[in-house]
């Protein structure tokens, strides 16, 4: 009877993935754990192993092609043993799965242990603009201004860039703020025949940012041809977190001269004898040591705003990532407990974890968790 092989659900809100290769062929007797897929999700590349064992009886995907959770992927026919178990849990993703997900090249899954899960996004915190969660866009000055003239921001359409709001918007007769003034909140301003009052934020959650849409492109075909390449999967993520961290995290620039003239000699005397044990003593490795011993000396810089509870998050752990260029697009390895690793052992991991992720092998543990990065 034939069996077929889906897309399981890769967890962490994956909703697709995108084929990279078939290692398999119609017709090719395959043993259950076998990998016969090399698929790359927003994540990482990831092997995909077959639940089952048999013959294959038709390949229903092809390079390139983007996959949904719940696509078949592979036809069985005749079996050479029962399943053992549901596709999800061979890639580790399912509640009772033995075996994770494995990453191209990391070699056979472990049989024992929970997978590692990525950690799951928090939820959006709640705002006073309907179906978005955030703010209405506006500058500070006009929200001065909507707050002098009791003017509830929420009802009012900006016609300002990305639909921002602005202070000619605000005049030219917004919704007076007690007609949509919160429950049990008191109104603001004239409308609640009362000078205008400035009021504090509820304490505990802070204001998220404000939301902007990002304008239409122009037409770029009008000037003359184009080219258009279509991002998926680390790329487009990578993407995503690169235009996120510059709208969330303050940018600051300084510029330090030191003198290493005595680090570099310490680095070259040295530099032989950890080759020979697989290690590449660069000064990249002096600097990511540094940065842990920087982080855990001054805690601030070692933490995240969670906006949703008004706290900041202090990690008391120092996972460096290191910016890697690779045929695929920067990515970004991680260093685990650099604070507490000597030079030579921290020298040997990252040119090991370079190298797995140039070569297209890093493991989804490889990507994560990192808490400050070296580029």
């Amino acid at each position: 009877m034939p069996r077929d092989f889906k897309l399981p659900d890769l967890g962490e809100g994956l909703t697709e993935a995108e084929i990279v290769r078939v290692l398999v062929a119609e017709g090719d007797l395959v043993s259950e754990d076998q990998a016969v897929l090399l698929v790359e999700t927003e994540k990482a590349q990831v092997e995909l192993p077959s639940p089952f064992g048999g013959h294959v009886a038709k390949v229903h995907v092809k390079p390139g092609q983007r996959v949904k959770v719940g696509s078949v992927l592979l036809s069985f026919g005749d079996g050479q043993g029962a399943a053992g178990r549901a596709s999800a849990e061979a890639l580790g993703t399912g509640p009772s799965a033995a075996a994770p997900v494995r990453a191209a090249g990391a070699g056979a899954p472990a049989r024992s242990g929970a997978p590692a899960r990525l950690a799951a996004p928090a939820a959006p915190a709640a705002g006073p603009v309907a179906g978005t969660g955030l703010p209405p866009a506006a500058t500070p000055a006009t929200r001065r201004l909507a707050r002098e003239l009791g003017v509830d921001l929420a009802a009012i359409r900006g016609s300002g860039p990305g639909g921002r709001i602005t202070d000619a918007d605000v005049r030219a007769g917004g919704t007076p703020a007690t007609a949509g003034t919160a429950p049990g909140r008191p109104a603001t301003g004239a409308a609640a025949g009362a000078p205008p009052l400035e009021v504090p934020p509820e304490a505990g959650a802070l204001r998220p940012l404000a939301a902007v849409e990002l304008p239409p492109l122009p037409r770029f075909e009008q000037w003359g041809p184009v080219e258009r390449e279509a991002l998926h999967g680390v790329r487009r993520r990578s993407a995503e977190h690169l235009a996120l961290a510059w709208a969330v995290i303050p940018h600051v620039t300084q510029h330090d001269q030191a003198d290493i003239t005595g680090l570099d000699a310490l680095r070259r005397r040295y530099q032989k004898r950890l080759a020979e044990a697989g290690g590449d003593l660069t000064l990249t490795v002096f600097l990511v040591k540094a940065v842990a011993l920087t982080l855990r000396a001054h805690a601030r810089f070692n933490a995240s705003l969670d906006a949703g509870t008004g706290e900041l998050v202090k990690k008391r752990y120092y996972h460096v990532g290191v910016a890697t260029d690779t045929e695929r697009g920067l990515m970004v390895p991680v260093v685990r407990d650099v604070d507490r690793k000597p030079l030579r052992e921290l020298a040997v991991e990252l040119a090991r974890l370079v190298t797995r992720t140039r070569e297209g092998k890093a493991t989804l543990e490889d990507l994560r968790g990192g808490t400050f990065t070296v580029t």
